[in-house]
């Protein structure tokens, strides 16, 4: 199969190996299957290496093929080449260490979402805005367009953001700057859902306040969540 010049091109600028590798497949056979990613490749996510590619600025469509088994699954290909984003050829640069030394001084050795402190090795810089959303500018890196997160916020965050609309339709940059996932002190929206969150994490001699809340919950065949909002109503 003939691959669009402007696409090939674009494709031969990736060297990471994960979305090279999905790219490579794509050129060679067309498309890559979720079961090619898993059985051939060993990827356990196939929708995080089709995402690394579009991180890369190359366009992919999802598509349905028939699996092994007979069954539809998903597949993937490229799109239309009018959609290679330039600005992200080459991939996501190098979060520098001093970026993370500047997001604990401003912000503390914390986790934006839950607020818990961590150790600094703990952490993850994460971009406020989705990478496939605002990209990644060449300019000095500002700490304000970044976050650290604990290792389980992050990955609460990216299925939160990948299952988006905004994400994967609108692509607008103030609805991302509005949401709970990119600014969780000041927020308009989950995920473009009209809904408010508050992540607590309980610590230390706290646990003995969040045992009594428990057993409230077993007591009451309710939830912890609702327990809490009720404590809140009193």
């Amino acid at each position: 199969m003939t691959t669009n010049p402007k696409l090939l091109l674009a494709a031969q600028k990736v060297t990471a190996q994960r979305p090279k590798t999905v790219i490579d497949h794509i050129i060679k056979h067309g498309f890559i299957s979720t079961e090619d990613l898993k059985d051939t490749y060993g990827y356990n996510h196939p929708p995080r290496a089709a995402g690394d590619v579009r991180d890369q600025g190359i366009p992919l469509e999802t598509f349905k093929v028939i699996g092994k088994d007979g069954r539809k699954i998903a597949a993937y290909r490229f799109g239309d080449p009018a959609q290679v984003e330039d600005g992200k050829l080459g991939g996501r640069k190098v979060l520098p260490k001093l970026l993370k030394k500047a997001l604990i001084e401003k912000f503390g050795s914390r986790c934006a979402i839950t607020s818990e402190h961590y150790d600094e090795s703990h952490l993850q810089i994460d971009h406020r805005v989705p990478y496939r959303i605002a990209g990644d500018s060449d300019d000095e890196r500002n700490p304000e367009d970044f976050m650290l997160l604990s290792g389980s916020a992050q990955r609460q965050k990216s299925w939160a953001c990948e299952h988006c609309p905004n994400f994967l339709v609108t692509k607008q940059l103030a609805i991302c700057q509005s949401c709970y996932w990119a600014c969780p002190e000041s927020f308009t929206h989950i995920a473009t859902k009209e809904e408010r969150r508050v992540d607590i994490v309980f610590s230390g001699e706290e646990l003995k306040q969040y045992q009594k809340i428990v057993e409230k919950a077993i007591t009451n065949k309710s939830t912890i969540q609702d327990e809490i909002k009720k404590l809140i109503g009193e």
